[in-house]
Formats: C-alpha cells, structure tokens, sequence
C-alpha cells in the first residue's frame, strides 16, 4: 500500500517519524508532504525526514484561515494526483482531508482536542476517525463523526513516540552551549497558539509566570515560541537574562527529558514531559481536553489557573525520570491506521 502522510504542525514529526518504521514493516511505502508553520519543517529534515513543503499557514483571522484550506487543499490534491496512493494519513490536517476528498482517496485522521472548532469538518469528510480513550463519546457525536468510523487507542498520542525514550548523554552539551548548568533548574516554557482558531483570547498567566520565574536565582527558562512574531514581541515584554531563545531547533524529548519543569500554554509538550514522568504544569486558559483531566486525576500534570496557582507552583530539580513506558500504544495506532 502507499501512505500519503501530510505533517501540518510541529508535534506531528515525532508522532510519525515513530510510526515510519510500523508501516515500513508491513511493507507499506510512505511519501510525506509538510505545511511550512511552526518549525515543522525543520524539525522533520532534523529527523531524517525529507517531505515536500506545501503552503503554509493561513493567520490568526477566520478569512484567512478559511482561504488557506482551500487553497493548500487544492495544492495537495495537484501534488498527490497521479501519484497512486492508496491512504491519506494525517492527525487533523484540515487541507490534506480535503485533498483525499478531492481525489476520493480514502483518508484516516486521529485527533485528541474535542474542542477544536474545525473538528467538524475533519471528522465528517474522514474515512476514519481515532482518538484516545479519554475522547468524549458526546464530543464525537456533536463533531459529526459517526460511530462506524471511529477507533479508539489505549493511552496518548505522545505514548506513540516516547515509550521507549532513552536520553541522549551527549545533550547535556548543547544545554551548555546556551549557557545552562547542571546545577541549575531548568524550566522548559511554550506559548499560547495565538493563531490558532481554538485560541481566541490573550493569557495574562503566562506574562505573569514569565516575570515570576525570570527574575528567580538559579533557574533558567529556555522558551521555544511558536513564531518569529510571538518571539519579537514576547522578547520586548520579557527582557531578561534568564530566559534563553534558542536559534536553532532543539531535540524536543531530549530537551524535555533534561527539564526540571515544562509549563506550557498548550498541550502536546505537557503530554510529553507527563509521559517521561517530568513535572508539568499547563496554563492552557482554553477548554480543556479530557486526556489532560485524566492526566490531572493521575497527578501527572498541575493547572495553573489562578495566581494562586502560581504562588504554589513548585520549582525545584527533579530526581530523575520516570517514564510511563506504554510501549503497546505505537503498535496499536499503526493496527488502526491500517486495518
């Protein structure tokens, strides 16, 4: 069989670089194409990977974003057209759903946010829906997606890559390279997805826990934005010696697993540091998904929701990892995919 899969954000590059090798054994070939948003790119060439750029992103206003699914739909169906692929392959890529349906090519998307508004498109053209188990059966029904079509799996989208996470020992030296010491604690911190259509509102937390943690002795924040622009502007409110923009891309499990702490404004990097067994503590100030209330309930990751919650937040170095190791959840996702 041959596997068209589109990478349309960041956290899509490890996800599939760990399936690569499930399809592979079963003898399926895989092209990939990418949007070019979000280090996705970089990330996936860092990886190994060598997809074809196509498009990028549409902006933070509706019009936009509406004109760029259209348009980069169109673009991918004019690539893929004549290629003979047999399955689209994508978490939510909203352009690459619409491409398969262009060219009636049967298409499989997994998804773990219920309430992304743009669910409701993906989840009535997909062939196949998957979600994780904490997915509410309410949500798939309000999203349009039909009982038939829906798989489920046994744990997080990031357990798929992560269960069998074994450091680097080599990356103690590119955290020294950025000025970090092992005697430092380390904060590891992600932005809101400002542009994103689920993220319609400003987050006065996260300006709040940057002056916190910024001016603390001996604790160093290196802050990975998702944009040039969040970068410039976060680096004119934020003008401190503690925080460290990194130039280049980092190994994100590696940069993880090195933390101290990971506090995000989304949710993938929480997910990630709750699977290594990192503290994590969210300030997503949208609606939360229900795999990050599981997680809650598991003690694997704190909400930051008031000042309060930052005044308690811990800061502190960590003793060691304890990684989740749910290693049947790649093999389980690839059966899904496939089946």
């Amino acid at each position: 069989m041959r596997i068209w899969i589109d990478l349309g954000n960041s956290p899509h590059v490890p996800f599939f670089r760990a399936l690569l090798p499930e399809f592979e054994r079963r003898g399926h070939e895989v092209l990939m194409t990418a949007r070019a948003f979000a280090q996705t790119v970089e990330m996936a060439k860092a990886a190994g990977m060598s997809p074809t750029v196509i498009g990028g992103h549409g902006g933070r206003k509706l019009p936009g974003k509406a004109w760029n699914l259209l348009q980069r739909g169109w673009a991918l169906a004019r690539w893929a057209r004549g290629r003979n692929f047999d399955l689209a392959v994508s978490h939510n890529s909203h352009e690459h759903l619409l491409a398969a349906r262009l060219l009636g090519l049967r298409s499989v998307t997994l998804m773990d946010y219920e309430y992304h508004p743009a669910n409701h498109f993906s989840f009535r053209i997909a062939s196949r829906v998957i979600v994780p188990d904490a997915f509410p059966d309410a949500a798939l029904r309000r999203l349009g997606a039909r009982e038939a079509k829906v798989r489920r799996y046994h744990g997080t989208k990031e357990d798929v890559y992560l269960a069998d996470f074994e450091a680097d020992p080599n990356f103690t030296d590119t955290l020294r390279a950025l000025g970090i010491t092992s005697e430092e604690i380390l904060v590891v911190v992600r932005p809101p997805a400002l542009d994103a259509l689920y993220h319609r509102f400003d987050n006065e937390l996260f300006d709040e826990l940057l002056e916190r943690l910024s001016g603390r002795d001996h604790v160093k924040l290196i802050m990975l934005p998702r944009t040039e622009e969040q970068k410039r502007k976060l680096i004119a409110r934020h003008p401190s010696p503690n925080l460290i923009w990194p130039r280049a891309v980092l190994d994100g499990s590696n940069l993880i697993a090195a933390a101290d702490l990971v506090v995000s404004a989304g949710g993938t990097m929480n997910r990630e540091a709750a699977a290594l067994g990192v503290a994590a503590a969210t300030i997503f100030a949208g609606r939360w998904p229900a795999i990050d209330e599981q997680l809650v309930r598991e003690g694997r990751l704190k909400r930051i929701s008031t000042r309060h919650d930052l005044e308690t937040l811990e800061i502190r170095k960590k003793r060691g990892l304890n990684i989740r190791a749910a290693r049947h959840v790649r093999a389980e996702v690839a059966e899904l995919i496939l089946s």
